[in-house]
């Protein structure tokens, strides 16, 4: 007879899914008794983990616990019965009376073991049913005062009893059919049980499910009902067996495919050794990393297939080399790896302050886009195109935002690129073949949301290899980009979740579509203020580190680096004042490296020691002495400017109209139509029309050696012009801007806020605009406009009576 221990102590909830193989020695009442003295005052009770022990049945159990041995030898020795009630948590050590379940057995000592590992087994069997009422004691072990009662049994002639029983018994057949080693012994045991309630307390023991379920068994008085929930617990046991059966075949059935791709793939493997070629590492080492990429199931297909193609190429051949480089770039890809976000709204907006000063619309832009991904959980990302002038920050721009939303930064500079390829990468059938710079880019990032930096779009090329900027569209289209194909890699790529950031000086040379799948946001040339706030914020701390200098151990006053600016630089951005920063800490250095006396506040006395005589001279207004001088208002690269509009008039045939100062088309044009409104409004004004049929008329811009061009100078011209015919006198400290038509209208332009600052600086007052342009005048800060007149205007005619004052110049003409 085999006995199965369960450790009490120990042992661990018994959730295997088929009848274990437990066999008790069956005894009948008459067979075994052994006699006993039950004490149902002060009774010895035994506290079992995870087992639950019923009447008439005899079970093996392990003893662990030093109180358990005690009671265990007083009660062999006194020839007592003890009471056996399962505990509520099997993880308790020393339990008391709420921990034991109060329902439980009286049970005979038949017999202890003492085995060689110095471990104590005791074999115990059951009798009637008790009800633990309370906990007397607690040592040397626990004692309980406990009820006996007996469960209520069937009537004998219950034929509903009878049958359920043998359904019970046939349950019990089937379920051990499905189960391994000991299933016959137990079948065989359970065919020679002829008592049901021994039957059923036999299979309640030995069924596999929790002891909380066998506790309820055991606490079921009627037998019958007891016998129904048996047969319900072996029932769901059944159905588990037949679904692992089910399991297993189809287990084994791919187990058996696998078994033979396995083999077939042995017998290469062993064939490729043969031949010298050993591939096996590498191939493992891509099976494990692919086994850790969090790609989708279409993408998992296609490596596998690309793998098995490998495994097939001699390692000594060249395509094994081109075969495992495109593995390996499936794999270095960041397929659905993501950065989290930073949605600290206020923590972003702090980080693009301190990096960048200014950019006010570029900062809203980045803050707006956070602030609805934050409410709406996901959307896709804008493609933004910074727009402006060079050296303004664009390209440091997106290094901040990467740093403020907590993303990877990936910059590619697309300047010169002329082939189709760089963007969507080689076909693999081409010698050399790789991904493109998109797609190189996430590899760099590791990460497939950065900030991607596409620098300088408009200096993209195209040839006979093809149109970047076309292949530029798939990607910088939001309804598109989420299934990027790259010629290389061949497989979708997700582009739409990446921060799209594309720079560039000028507008003129995108083409539409490529302009209409961005959200263009136009950064203009700071102004002076703007640039001494960057310089003592930004460049002046840097420079300083990179020249071997302490924080704040040379001091630049707003004074020196204003002169900085005026004299040394003409730029709309700061690239060249950063240069020229770089140059006075050069000279300093060497000072200081020399142990000589060095300056450590620049005045600006000093700037001409350090960086040499003044580059350039900013125009200032010349007064209103000459009639037909007029001050005009110009945008340029590098920021706003003023300019001198001068007209003369000769005696001719009055049909030459001659223009000078290396004008452009659309300003000769600007050019024809004053002069033409003019003479069809001559009245208008005041002028003889017969003075156009006897002088000739020359306009002229000067500084000849810069080209000029635009429609802004045609106010200036007619104004120009008309004092030139009446010899009035213009306004002093005046300026204007502004487009006409041969109606006599004024038309807005642009670089209005760059054209205004550049006539603060030449001590201009008042400044003539188009009424349009008014809107442009509240996006600038007030404090910029501190000291200007601006007079706004629809007509010429507006524009000459404010422009024109009635007296005329000393020493006029006479016409």
């Amino acid at each position: 007879m085999m006995n199965f221990f369960n450790d009490f102590d120990n042992e661990p909830n018994d959730e295997t899914p088929h009848i274990m193989p437990i066999f008790t020695e069956i005894k009948g009442e008459e067979d075994g008794n052994i006699d006993g003295k039950i004490d149902e005052k002060d009774m010895p009770i035994l506290a079992l983990r995870n087992m639950v022990l019923f009447p008439g049945i005899t079970l093996p159990v392990a003893v662990g616990r030093n109180k358990s041995l005690r009671l265990i030898q007083d009660a062999q020795k006194k020839k007592c019965k003890i009471g056996v009630v399962c505990q509520v948590n099997g993880n308790t050590e020393d339990p008391g009376y709420s921990d034991l379940y109060h329902k439980g057995v009286v049970a005979d000592i038949i017999k202890v073991f003492e085995l060689p590992d110095n471990t104590t087994n005791v074999l115990l069997q059951g009798r009637s049913c008790i009800n633990l009422k309370n906990v007397v004691s607690h040592e040397p072990y626990l004692t309980g005062e406990v009820e006996l009662y007996d469960d209520i049994l069937p009537d004998e002639d219950d034929k509903e009893f009878d049958a359920l029983m043998l359904s019970v018994k046939e349950l019990t057949y089937d379920i051990l059919k499905n189960v391994g080693e000991g299933a016959k012994e137990l079948a065989f045991a359970i065919r020679n049980i002829d008592n049901p309630i021994y039957l059923i307390n036999f299979l309640a023991v030995n069924c596999p499910i929790e002891p909380a379920v066998k506790q309820e068994l055991l606490e079921e008085n009627e037998v019958k009902q007891r016998a129904y929930k048996l047969y319900s617990l072996l029932s769901k046991q059944a159905q588990l067996l037949a679904i692992k059966a089910d399991i297993q075949s189809k287990a084994r059935e791919d187990l058996s495919q696998q078994q033979r791709e396995h083999f077939l793939q042995q017998q290469i493997r062993t064939i490729q050794d043969e031949l010298g070629n050993t591939s096996d590492d590498d191939i493992d080492e891509l099976q494990k990393r692919a086994s850790e990429k969090k790609w989708n199931a279409e993408t998992g297909q296609a490596f596998e297939k690309e793998l098995k193609k490998l495994e097939r190429i001699n390692p000594q051949s060249p395509d094994f080399s081109v075969q495992y480089a495109y593995l390996d770039t499936l794999l270095n890809l960041p397929w659905n790896e993501y950065t989290t976000d930073n949605f600290n709204l206020k923590r972003v907006e702090n980080k693009l302050n301190k990096d960048h000063y200014g950019l006010e619309k570029v900062k809203d832009r980045i803050l707006e886009h956070l602030a609805v991904l934050k409410l709406r959980g996901d959307m896709k990302a804008p493609i933004i195109c910074l727009y402006g002038p060079p050296g303004v920050g664009k390209t440091s721009l997106g290094k901040s935002i990467a740093d403020a939303l907590n993303r990877k930064y990936v910059r590619v500079s697309l300047g010169g690129l002329h082939d189709e390829a760089e963007i969507r990468g080689h076909r693999r059938t081409y010698i050399g073949a790789m991904p493109g710079r998109i797609i190189q880019g996430l590899i760099k990032s590791e990460s497939a949301n950065p900030v991607f930096v596409l620098d300088e779009i408009d200096k993209i090329g195209q040839d006979f290899k093809g149109d970047p900027s076309s292949a530029l569209l798939e990607v910088l289209d939001p309804e598109q980009n989420n299934h990027f194909h790259d010629n290389y890699i061949d497989i979708d790529f997700d582009l739409s979740k990446i921060l799209f950031i594309a720079t560039a000086n000028s507008l003129a040379g995108l083409s539409q579509p490529l302009l209409d799948r961005m959200e263009i946001i136009e950064i203009n040339g700071y102004i002076q203020e703007e640039k001494i706030e960057i310089a003592r914020k930004h460049l002046i701390p840097k420079q300083l580190a990179e020249h071997g200098f302490a924080a704040k151990e040379i001091d630049f006053p707003k004074a020196t680096i204003a002169k900085m600016i005026d004299s040394y630089t003409r730029e709309s951005g700061v690239r060249q004042l950063d240069k020229t920063i770089a140059k006075a800490l050069r000279r300093i250095a060497r000072l200081k490296a020399s142990n000589e006396e060095f300056p450590t506040t620049i005045a600006v006395e000093q700037l001409k020691d350090l960086l040499g005589p003044e580059e350039y001279f900013r125009d200032k207004y010349e007064g209103n002495e000459f009639a037909g001088v007029v001050t005009g208002l110009a945008w340029t690269a590098v920021g706003g400017e003023i300019l001198f509009v001068e007209s003369s008039i000769s005696r001719g045939k009055g049909e030459k109209l001659t223009l000078t100062g290396n004008l452009g088309d659309v300003m000769k044009e600007s050019a024809v139509i004053a002069l033409q409104y003019l003479k069809a409004h001559s009245s208008l004004f005041g002028i003889d029309y017969e003075l156009f049929d006897k002088y000739n008329v020359h306009i002229h811009v000067p500084e000849g050696a810069i080209p000029k061009d635009g429609p802004s100078a045609g106010v200036t011209m007619v104004t120009s012009l008309v004092s030139t015919f009446t010899q009035r006198k213009v306004r002093p400290n005046l300026a204007m801007t502004g487009e006409i038509t041969l109606r006599g209208k004024v038309l807005p332009v642009g670089g209005i806020k760059e054209k205004i600052l550049a006539a603060k600086r030449a001590g201009i007052v008042d400044i003539i605009l188009c009424k349009e342009n008014k809107k442009d005048i509240d996006e600038i800060k007030e404090i910029y406009l501190k000291g200007l007149n601006f007079h706004f205007v629809s007509t010429i005619k507006e524009v000459i009576d404010i422009a024109l004052l009635p007296e005329k110049i000393d020493n006029p003409i006479e016409l």
